[in-house]
């Protein structure tokens, strides 16, 4: 069986960006070799303005952007759309109580659903995790 783990961008654009290291990403990027990645659908939009931000600071060129997109295509991760009636109930109750930006929520929310490990570098959401105790991806079950 392959195992699944809700991944997010705060992993991911670590992936884009040269001047940003980080041991755990880079494990949880090696570990999509046999495993899949799923993400809220929020997370397209999310990459693309991270991208976009990056480019209008001069930090990112278009065609480096452009690469990163071309990775990530490659790359097992599957976005699950959620129907607008559990946006608007269960991910704004779980951002209210958890106090996470709904964004967060959607992603923790997709974890503690699918009952799968939640990939993450944000503390806050590390955090919320622990809280309704929704596992942590550990890069040390992976080696």
């Amino acid at each position: 069986m392959i195992k699944r783990f809700v991944i997010d961008n705060s992993v991911v654009m670590v992936w884009c960006f040269e001047d940003e290291t980080s041991d755990y990403a880079d494990k949880v990027l090696e570990s999509l070799t046999n495993a899949v990645a799923i993400v809220p659908a929020i997370w397209t939009l999310e990459v693309v303005n991270t991208l976009l931000v990056a480019e209008r600071r001069q930090r990112l060129s278009e065609s480096k952007s452009a690469k990163f997109i071309q990775l990530l295509r490659t790359l097992s991760i599957q976005v699950v759309q959620e129907p607008f009636p559990h946006i608007s109930n269960e991910i704004v109750t779980l951002a209210r109580e958890q106090r996470l930006s709904s964004y967060d929520a959607a992603y923790l929310d997709l974890a503690k659903r699918e009952a799968v490990p939640l990939a993450t570098l944000d503390r806050s959401l590390r955090r919320a995790a622990q809280a309704i105790q929704v596992p942590l991806f550990s890069v040390v079950e992976q080696g």
